[in-house]
């Protein structure tokens, strides 16, 4: 068997809908689709599968079986192959090679973000590319590509967004955001690394948070609650940031992004299994909380991110509202499913507990 082998743009234009794409955009996809080989008798995949590919036949034959008899074949350069292979969720089909055979697979929400932006006429990733002029720069377009919350984003506010992005290159050691300043930009990192630390009272030199590479943002929080800097964020390597100030990620990334929530609605969010989370300081938590929440302050949410349940819907809560958008933005674009509590613990309807577990009373 031959080993993966990168995919011209003649071969992506063989196949429904890709060729429907413009040259460019095609060209930038193709640097990040492989043609891929299957031996003879293996699955390509199978019923009740539910992983978010979108896969053409390149060349040889597959058999279709619907779980319980084989119902026919499919064969390479066919009308029926020029279309993705029975593309619905979960799959309704086995398809195993009868020979040897190669096939095109994408990620789908990457695809969809892609033809979507294609079908706008404004937006040109090879053109971003080129005017970025940096190593690398299609790794963390693609990233950002295929996270949460830009498929939730709507495709004119991302083209905004591209177009907005300020190029900004950075020397080991370079202090990019600090502990205790405003807020003023959110940043993408495009290539190289950068360490978070936090300063406490027990800790001068900063407790380290999180390392983040290509791909990564930060910066979010401060302009989210309109708070102060709540770590400081230092370049580990070279290495080059896209920076949007301010304005430009409320407008367009964060308040598109968000979902906010009464407390009826959370309630019943509670009762399908999901759980209240409150992001306020750990004492603040002790005093008086949401009865059942889980707490976790918005400056560790990074480093616990580890800790929560991907299957489960969290609703987060601060006092005013502020804290929780932030830590619930943070989620989201990560590829948690979160809600932001409206009001927060002001709103109405709330079973409130202090310290030791005793009701509020209303």
């Amino acid at each position: 068997m031959s080993e993966e082998q990168a995919a011209s743009v003649q071969l992506l234009r063989s196949f429904a809908p890709l060729d429907g794409m413009k040259r460019e955009n095609l060209a930038a996809l193709a640097k990040k689709v492989t043609v891929r080989t299957l031996s003879a008798g293996r699955a390509l995949f199978s019923v009740g599968d539910s992983d978010k590919r979108t896969i053409w036949l390149v060349s040889g034959v597959l058999e279709v079986n619907d779980g319980e008899r084989n119902v026919g074949l499919l064969r390479s350069g066919t009308p029926e192959a020029r279309n993705p292979l029975f593309p619905g969720l979960p799959r309704r089909v086995t398809l195993r090679a009868v020979d040897d055979i190669s096939y095109l697979a994408i990620d789908s929400e990457l695809l969809d973000v892609m033809i979507t932006w294609d079908q706008t006429g404004s937006y040109e990733v090879e053109e971003l590319q080129a005017r970025l002029q940096s190593e690398g720069s299609d790794d963390w377009m693609t990233t950002l590509l295929q996270t949460n919350a830009f498929h939730r984003i709507p495709p004119a506010n991302i083209q905004a967004i591209f177009q907005r992005l300020q190029r900004t290159p950075c020397k080991a050691g370079e202090v990019v955001i600090k502990q205790g300043d405003e807020g003023d930009y959110f940043y993408i990192i495009v290539s190289g690394k950068c360490a978070v630390t936090r300063e406490t009272p027990l800790s001068r030199e900063g407790i380290k948070l999180a390392e983040l590479g290509v791909g990564d943002t930060f910066g979010e929080e401060a302009l989210i609650a309109e708070a102060k800097r709540n770590a400081t964020v230092t370049m580990m390597t070279d290495g080059v940031l896209m920076r949007l100030n301010k304005q430009d990620f409320r407008e367009l990334m964060n308040e598109p992004l968000l979902q906010w929530v009464n407390a009826e609605q959370g309630r019943k969010i509670i009762e399908r299994g999901g759980r209240w989370l409150d992001v306020r300081l750990p004492s603040e938590h002790q005093n008086l909380s949401i009865e059942g929440s889980l707490n976790v302050p918005l400056y560790l949410i990074r480093l616990k991110l580890s800790t929560f349940d991907r299957t489960k819907p969290y609703i987060v809560y601060c006092d005013t509202g502020r804290r929780s958008s932030a830590a619930a933005y943070i989620l989201v674009e990560r590829g948690f499913d979160a809600y932001v509590l409206t009001g927060g613990m002001s709103a109405g309807g709330l079973q409130l507990v202090r310290g030791g577990g005793n009701p509020e009373k209303p």
